[in-house]
């Protein structure tokens, strides 16, 4: 992600009114919760990249395509994937949804499969999804729930291939680390530039989500 400035820092409007019950309930500083909100970003960033590579290193394995919107990965043209990092990061309606979609695709093509690939499934398997809507338990063979392991040998035709590529891979991410290690060193600015603002944060945090409300322009 890099380093971090004011701008990237309040790029969704950072709660102020949050760090100050924050401030109060956890005893923290605002230096303290600001640099926590700066590890939170990097961290969703990163879960964000993790997703990127989960879905995108199938671009490297024949008969997978990885389509710029819809699907995530197909298939030999007739298995088309939704993937998820986890099995439980799907609310009830997120489900529903994901398999009616499922469901509509097979009914208008019945030779097609659709899969939830799970990075972090509960186990191995490559299961029938069994699904409740409104109520009633919905279920095809050809709509499957599916670990990434099951997945990645499914696609390779190598049974631990899944195995494989995570023994490889902390020799890869070093290798990437060190190649970049001069992007790599951060210095944020926020705070520096918050107390450019103002030199009481909690009033530069005020500033920087209610500038432009009613009785905020005072503390300029």
């Amino acid at each position: 992600m890099g380093s971090i400035d004011l701008e990237k820092f309040n790029s969704n409007v950072v709660d102020p009114i949050k760090l100050l019950f924050d401030k109060s309930m956890f005893r923290m500083s605002y230096e303290e919760l600001i640099k926590q909100e700066i590890h939170r970003q990097r961290d969703k960033s990163n879960t964000n990249s993790i997703g990127y590579f989960h879905q995108n290193i199938f671009k490297y394995i024949d008969k997978c395509t990885v389509p710029h919107s819809g699907w995530d990965v197909i298939f030999d043209n007739k298995v088309y994937i939704e993937m998820k990092n986890k099995h439980n990061t799907m609310n009830s309606s997120s489900s529903q949804k994901t398999f009616m979609r499922m469901q509509n695709h097979i009914l208008k093509n019945p030779d097609a499969y659709c899969y939830l690939v799970e990075v972090i499934a509960k186990r191995s398997q490559n299961i029938v999804w069994k699904c409740s809507l409104d109520g009633v338990l919905c279920e095809h063979e050809h709509i499957r729930r599916v670990s990434i392991d099951r997945f990645y040998a499914e696609v390779t035709g190598i049974e631990n291939a899944f195995y494989m590529m995570c023994m490889q891979l902390p020799e890869t991410i070093n290798e990437l680390i060190n190649e970049k290690a001069a992007d790599i060193i951060q210095k944020d600015t926020v705070i520096y530039e918050l107390q450019q603002r103002n030199p009481d944060l909690l009033k530069a945090l005020y500033l920087l989500a209610f500038e432009t409300y009613e009785g905020f322009s005072e503390l300029n």
